[in-house]
């Protein structure tokens, strides 16, 4: 659908036509009526589908038809995660509403408060915010949100994530209950539903793609290693594949800082993004890599939203994210607005249960690959519905070698199982379990011969007791040593009273 059809007036669309806007994405489409008619929205797409555009648009169109803000007043507040997200969101609200006569804003924490201060006096159309930063202003009393028209939570599943749960209770606290309420992101856990449920009222529910799903346009992969080769490998690949600039993302702000280091030395242009960072140079590193100043742009999960690279082709995940959703918005920095992009993670062993959660939550299994020279010695085990298959595979194979090894304990007035003769048996030694069936009587005799295992009583009386002296156990038929000892003692046998030892 069009832009012109969707009902923006002149002035925005005279900048959507600058900026080469022709067609709306679904999630536009669908999105903008619904926030022009003032409706709530919850709406779930995939990163790259333009949802910054589906709620600043018609957002923009109801401020300029509104009238002005009054001074220390916010009339639009948009909450977002991370410092880079807010950067870009506010950028966003300056291109699409440059024509526009409002006033827009961008605060978060890390630099100067009082050039936040000085913009608020004046009273902002449109303010993005992160939310400990907000509360900071909030509670200095510069600003008021007696004039709020719309509040609108961008990526808020990411930013209960964080930790944010407190403040975000505190800034809802501080808003007016009459206003329209917007929620955008590209994945909506159980938890941001059951948040939505006390924010929104009869919202509009959009869903342009299956719930939790990277784009189709960017190509998944992976290869498995070892962790001790992750730099290594990674470097190959750089260098072998010829790959131009790639964002690559690792789990620790110590690992990004080690990974820049090792490929400065190895002569590649990097340099790194993490919250040990500060904002003026994280933000200089980001324009480094989009003027492509660098090669390589390092980064913790703090970018995973908020980094809108054009045509970025490469992205690669150093490690695995150790929260599942945040695999589809890492991958979810290539392949934007319909281009193509790949996405590689390097997977080790140690990693095998993220990967399971990660293809739980895509519902599907990333395609493996092991590159020469670099296959992994701790194996990672398969994952999905082979890994099941050979999981209970192992079982079974496991439970059938138990019971093989299992040690026979011998059952009470059981038969033995043991068949075989036990030459040097001593008169100390039980009698339990050697072989041979039970007697009737339940005791075995004193001095008497068994002839094929022995005779034991039925209840097992005879286990554990020692062999009385001069008794012969024939444990496998008589052998020509047995039959020997057997005739040079036929007094004995003959003697042999049941219950006591030859007289």
């Amino acid at each position: 659908m069009s832009f012109q059809s969707l009902g923006l007036i002149d002035p925005i669309q005279r900048t959507l036509d600058a900026l080469g806007y022709t067609e709306a994405t679904p999630v536009q489409t669908q999105a903008i009526p619904a926030v022009l008619a003032g409706r709530d929205l919850m709406a779930a797409a995939q990163t790259g589908t333009g949802k910054t555009a589906g709620f600043a648009l018609p957002i923009l169109q109801r401020l300029t038809m509104d009238g002005v803000v009054a001074p220390q007043s916010v009339r639009c507040l948009v909450l977002v995660p991370t410092r880079e997200l807010a950067e870009q969101v506010y950028d966003s609200f300056r291109r699409y509403g440059g024509n526009l006569p409002l006033r827009f804003y961008v605060a978060y924490g890390g630099v100067a408060i009082e050039p936040q201060i000085s913009k608020l006096r004046k009273g902002l159309d449109v303010l993005v915010a992160t939310p400990g930063r907000l509360l900071d202003l909030y509670g200095q009393g510069v600003l008021n949100f007696d004039s709020l028209q719309t509040l609108v939570l961008d990526e808020a599943d990411r930013m209960l994530d964080l930790g944010f749960s407190r403040e975000l209770n505190a800034v809802f606290d501080a808003l007016p209950k009459q206003r329209q309420t917007l929620l955008f992101s590209a994945t909506f856990s159980d938890a941001i539903r059951a948040l939505a449920g006390g924010l929104l009222n009869n919202p509009v529910q959009i869903q342009v793609s299956p719930r939790n799903t990277a784009t189709k346009t960017v190509k998944q992969w992976l290869i498995t290693t070892d962790k001790r080769r992750k730099a290594e490998l990674f470097l190959h690949l750089l260098k072998q594949r010829r790959w131009g600039q790639v964002l690559v993302f690792v789990k620790t702000r110590k690992g990004v800082d080690a990974l820049v280091k090792v490929l400065l030395e190895q002569g590649v242009t990097a340099d790194a993004i993490h919250g040990d960072k500060t904002q003026p140079a994280r933000l200089r590193a980001l324009d480094r890599f989009k003027t492509a100043q660098v090669q390589v742009l390092v980064a913790t999960d703090v970018a995973a939203r908020g980094l809108d690279i054009d045509a970025l082709p490469q992205v690669v995940n150093f490690d695995l994210p150790t929260v599942a959703e945040d695999y589809i918005h890492r991958i979810g920095r290539t392949g934007r607005a319909g281009a193509e992009g790949e996405a590689v993670s390097l997977v080790c062993a140690d990693e095998v249960d993220l990967l399971a959660e990660i293809e739980k939550l895509t519902r599907q299994v990333i395609r493996r690959e092991e590159e020469p020279g670099f296959e992994a010695d701790h194996r990672v085990p398969e994952t999905g519905p082979a890994g099941a298959a050979a999981a209970a595979a192992a079982k079974e194979a496991k439970e059938a070698t138990s019971k093989k090894k299992r040690p026979f304990t011998g059952a009470p007035g059981g038969k033995a199982a043991l068949a075989g003769g036990h030459p040097g048996l001593s008169s100390a030694t039980p009698v339990a379990g050697l072989g041979g069936q039970a007697g009737k009587s339940g005791k075995f005799s004193a001095g008497a011969t068994s002839r094929h295992g022995g005779q034991g009583g039925q209840g097992g009386q005879g286990a554990g007791k020692p062999v009385p002296k001069g008794a012969v156990f024939v444990t496998a038929g008589r052998g020509p040593k047995s039959t020997a000892r057997a005739a040079a003692q036929p007094a004995a046998r003959k003697a042999a009273k049941p219950g006591g030892r030859g007289r």
